[in-house]
């Protein structure tokens, strides 16, 4: 796992590699590293502020530092059955390809899986998605563009219930977050699926993309405040050197870091591990 994530965050690590000139550490050499890296600034000196006064920097104090950024807990409501989740995120941060991983991830787990395709709103978007369900062969409730997503949340949710099913997961329009009608919408599909079964959606989950650094924070708070979120999945960090973005957002939105993208392939969605995350960086910075 550790070495998957490593190649995953390669463009970060590099980025970070390139800068360093010996052995030793100094402050103002991290302080460079970390914002090549698109850790924010404010966040940086905080990090330097925290470390010992030396201006060598020591491994595992920079370890003890980071870590802090990380504690918030990742706990779902594990005895809900079928748990139901409501994916978000705008058009291009590889929402349903990271519904396609999750749920290839559930079933590889043993749960049965099915899909509600809500986004009915994006020419296109139901196909897509019915397209994945059939290749990973999971389950999936859809209806023509157009029609009222919140109805197709309730179907899903209605037969998962019905069948046994373990996992619902809930795709959803990703037309622009300031939007008057998006938020409608968003209130009215969580409405409804408590509805069909108290307490869904047990978890509401923003996909963001990885290559948009700290300028996805905005995004992400934008969608907060439409419908309060549980966690973040963080896309394409294999395709950017801007993985210390993560500090940001996990500070930022106070909210766990869920799973994260490295790579196009189904089993490239990682669960997100805080200390393997950290150890990566802090083993680029001294190596």
């Amino acid at each position: 796992m550790l070495e998957f994530l490593k190649k995953g965050l390669s463009k970060t690590l590099n980025s970070m590699n390139s800068l360093k000139t010996g052995e030793k550490i100094s402050k103002d050499l991290l302080e460079t590293m970390l914002l090549e890296a698109d850790v924010s600034y404010e966040i940086v000196e905080e990090i330097l502020y925290y470390l010992p006064p030396s201006d060598e920097v020591k491994k595992e104090d920079l370890k003890r530092v980071m870590g802090a950024y990380f504690l918030y807990d990742n706990a779902q409501s594990a005895n809900a059955k079928p748990f139901v989740e409501l994916i978000l995120g705008v058009n291009g941060a590889g929402k349903t390809t990271s519904i396609a991983k999750l749920a290839n991830l559930y079933k590889k787990k043993g749960d049965k899986v099915i899909l509600a395709a809500c986004d009915t709103f994006r020419a296109g978007a139901i196909e897509q998605l019915r397209l994945w369900a059939e290749k990973i062969g999971v389950q999936i409730v859809m209806s023509e563009q157009g029609h009222d997503p919140s109805a197709v949340a309730f179907d899903a949710i209605s037969k998962a219930v019905a069948k046994d099913y373990e996992r619902v997961i809930i795709d959803t329009a990703g037309r622009l977050q300031n939007q008057k009608n998006l938020s409608a919408e968003l209130d009215k599909i969580v409405r409804i699926c408590g509805k069909a079964l108290a307490g869904a959606p047990h978890r509401k989950i923003l996909v963001l993309d990885g290559t948009q650094g700290v300028a996805g924070i905005l995004q992400a708070k934008a969608f907060n405040e439409l419908v309060r979120l549980d966690g973040v999945i963080i896309t394409k960090l294999d395709g950017t050197a801007k993985g210390g973005a993560l500090f940001s957002i996990a500070k930022e939105l106070e909210l766990p870091i869920l799973y994260v993208g490295v790579g196009e392939q189904m089993e490239d969605l990682l669960e997100f591990n805080a200390s393997e995350y950290i150890q990566n960086l802090v083993n680029s910075i001294f190596e």
